[in-house]
C-alpha cells in the first residue's frame, strides 16, 4: 500500500459541486483523509480544471488526491493517484501511465473480482457498494457477505463502499471493514463538516472496540 494511504479511514468520493473547494475543506477538516474527484459528465479540459481546484485543497490540508478513471487527466493534474473500475481503464495502464509513486485503486463487486484484482499492481481496492446507491444505477447491493469474504481473501488493503453512515459502520465493521468510502452521508449533508466529525468519531468508535 502507497505510504500517502497509511493510517488513512475515510474516503470521500464526490462529483463536482459549485461549492467544491469549501466543501471539501469541510469535510477535511471533519475528519476525511482521502478524496476522489468522480465526474462522469464534464469534458477532459473542464474536468482538468476542477482536477486542479480539488488537489489544491487537498494539498493544502495534506491529504491524498484521487481523480475517477482518467489515468491520462490525473497525470496532467498531478493528482497523487487515479481511481479506475471494472470497465474503465486497466489498471495496468493506470501505472504504466502515472508510474511507481502514484496510487492506483481499483473496484470490485464480487469474490471473482475481488480475487482476480490479486493480480493486479494497484495499491487498494473498493469493495461494494454494500447496499444499492444511486452513484452505480442498476447494481445490486452486495450485502455484508462480501464484506466479510474481502476481509478474509484481499490480497490488497481495501475500502467498503455503498451506504456508509454513522448507523451502518459498525455493522461493517463487525463483517471485517476498517476503511471506508463515503459519498450521500456527506455530500448530501446540510453541515459537510459535522456531517465528517460524526462519521469518523462512529469509525473511531467502532474501530477500538
Amino acid at each position: 500500500m502507497s505510504d500517502l494511504l497509511a493510517g488513512r479511514r475515510l474516503y470521500l468520493c464526490t462529483r463536482d459541486r459549485p461549492d467544491l473547494a469549501a466543501f471539501l475543506a469541510a469535510c477535511i477538516t471533519g475528519g476525511v483523509d482521502i478524496v476522489q474527484l468522480r465526474e462522469k459528465n464534464l469534458e477532459a479540459r473542464p474536468l482538468l480544471a476542477r482536477a486542479r481546484e480539488a488537489r489544491d485543497v487537498c494539498r493544502d490540508h495534506g491529504v491524498p488526491f484521487i481523480l475517477n478513471d482518467r489515468p491520462d487527466l490525473a497525470l496532467e493534474a498531478e493528482a497523487d493517484g487515479v481511481h479506475v473500475g471494472q470497465d474503465d481503464a486497466p489498471p495496468a495502464l493506470a501505472r504504466r501511465i502515472l508510474g511507481n509513486d502514484a496510487i492506483v485503486g481499483f473496484s470490485t463487486h464480487g469474490p471473482a473480482e475481488l480475487d482476480a484484482a490479486a493480480a493486479e499492481r494497484v495499491d487498494y481496492l473498493s469493495a461494494g457498494p454494500v447496499v444499492p446507491t444511486p452513484t452505480k444505477p442498476g447494481r445490486p447491493g452486495t450485502g455484508l457477505e462480501y464484506v466479510a469474504y474481502a476481509a478474509a481473501h484481499a490480497a490488497r488493503p481495501w475500502f467498503v463502499t455503498g451506504g456508509v453512515t454513522p448507523q451502518t459502520v459498525p455493522k461493517m465493521v463487525a463483517a471485517g471493514a476498517s476503511r471506508f468510502v463515503v459519498v450521500r452521508w456527506l455530500t448530501e449533508a446540510a453541515d459537510p463538516q459535522a456531517a465528517a466529525v460524526e462519521l469518523r468519531a462512529a469509525i473511531d468508535r467502532a474501530l477500538s472496540r
